[in-house]
């Protein structure tokens, strides 16, 4: 079969390359000069499935009132007149309950597992290099409160099966030596040893380079127009280049997912949740991160990434906006800065936004659609990362039609 995939960031490229794998003809199509060059570009660069949890859950709307009110909020809520941003917000409040976060965050870890599994094979069988460590996450608590609240978090790693460790303040410089050098008096940590990094972006336009030598073909620099129905079926794409035809189509386009899909009557509950991230360079190998670092009071990622820093974090709903305010840089600056003081130059770190697509209920959207030849493979939230492999994987079973290797049926469109 032709497959037309509807996006290059991480999501679109690992589908092209399991895609043309299984023998398909592929080509990618999007607006960009290039592959990952929007929400896959500067992410924070961690691959932690141990971490893979719905953000609806129990006791979140008390803690996002505070957090709203944190001068470095990891939360931030820009309200405007959008029906799309009201419904998704609606449906997510909807979600934040015992029994569907155990549904949601079950989803989520099957998913995310497997993609970690088909990460390695494929990095075994490629020999494909990307900044990457495999040298787990930490998650610091600088204060007692949090650490004492991470017992539910222990249950659900033991019942998934996920290695972990406690550690105290010791523990936590000897995971990450560069701590020594932190005046700010954390207490100790949960680390998740079988956790990854890696540079986003780096590995999605080295695996195109892949893909393209095994025969997809890349229309960059091409925007889509719309989808094109006719007798019940998908008949081909308008863009900037003229039409393209295929026998499916994959839409694996982000936040810009729904507004392709809403002409065809499909209502994609995706919306852009808005992160922010800071390049740094290193100053000083020894006070650097060695691997990924999670600052619970922020909510920012600390990650090596080569000789890097990446700090990435904030979740701020305001629409499909990409301004870069300078007191979100401040966020990140503060975090890093505090934690492993003078192991990179800030001043000269270069500042990201990006778009994240979060469903209300956190698992992403993939699977076939009510039309036979259409097919979704998007809205991983914060998870695009680490989910990657494992969604490509599934969606091209699909659409070849072959079983996946995992129970992906509730994880289609057809749940909402």
């Amino acid at each position: 079969m032709k497959i037309a995939i509807l996006g290059s960031g991480v999501i679109g490229v690992t589908s092209a390359w399991y895609l043309a794998e299984a023998g398909h003809e592929v080509v990618v199509i999007d607006r960009q000069a290039g592959p990952a060059l929007e929400t896959s570009f500067a992410n924070a660069g961690e691959i932690s499935p141990g971490y893979a949890s719905p953000w609806a859950a129990p006791g979140i709307p008390a803690k996002a009132v505070r957090w709203l009110m944190m001068k470095h909020a990891p939360l931030i809520l820009r309200p405007k007149m959008d029906m799309a941003m009201l419904r998704w917000l609606l449906a997510m409040l909807g979600n934040c309950n015992a029994r569907d976060y155990a549904i949601n965050k079950s989803r989520m870890v099957r998913l995310a597992e497997f993609s970690r599994d088909r990460l390695i094979a494929l990095r075994q069988y490629t020999g494909i290099s990307y900044d990457e460590r495999m040298q787990g996450t930490l998650q610091l608590f600088r204060d007692q409160k949090q650490m004492d609240g991470i017992a539910k978090d222990i249950a659900v790693l033991k019942a998934d099966g996920v290695p972990f460790e406690v550690l105290d303040r010791a523990g936590c410089i000897a995971a990450e030596p560069g701590l020594a050098a932190s005046a700010v008096p954390f207490v100790g940590g949960l680390r998740l040893p079988n956790d990854e990094t890696g540079d986003c972006f780096k590995f999605t336009n080295a695996l195109a380079a892949l893909a393209e030598a095994r025969g997809v073909r890349f229309l960059n620099g091409t925007a889509i127009t719309r989808l094109v129905q006719d007798g019940g079926r998908i008949t081909r794409v308008e863009t900037s280049q003229g039409p393209v035809t295929a026998d499916a189509y994959l839409v694996a386009l982000g936040s810009y997912s729904p507004r392709l899909v809403a002409p065809l009557g499909l209502r994609l509950p995706v919306y852009p949740v808005k992160g922010y991230s800071l390049t740094v360079p290193i100053i000083d190998e020894a006070r650097a991160p060695v691997s990924t670092l999670l600052d619970e009071s922020y909510k920012v990622a600390i990650t090596r990434l080569g000789d890097r820093i990446r700090v990435g974090g904030m979740a701020e709903i305001s629409g499909f906006t990409t301004d870069l305010p300078a007191a979100r840089r401040a966020t990140l600056e503060l975090s890093a800065g505090s934690l492993f003081p003078g192991a990179g130059d800030l001043a000269a770190a270069t500042f990201w936004s990006g778009l994240r697509p979060m469903t209300p209920d956190s698992t992403p959207v993939v699977g076939p659609t009510r039309i036979p030849n259409l097919f979704l493979n998007t809205g991983h939230g914060t998870l695009g990362w680490t989910m990657a492999c494992g969604s490509a994987h599934v969606i091209a079973d699909l659409i070849t039609g072959r079983r996946p290797a995992i129970e992906a049926a509730d994880l289609a469109i057809s749940r909402y």
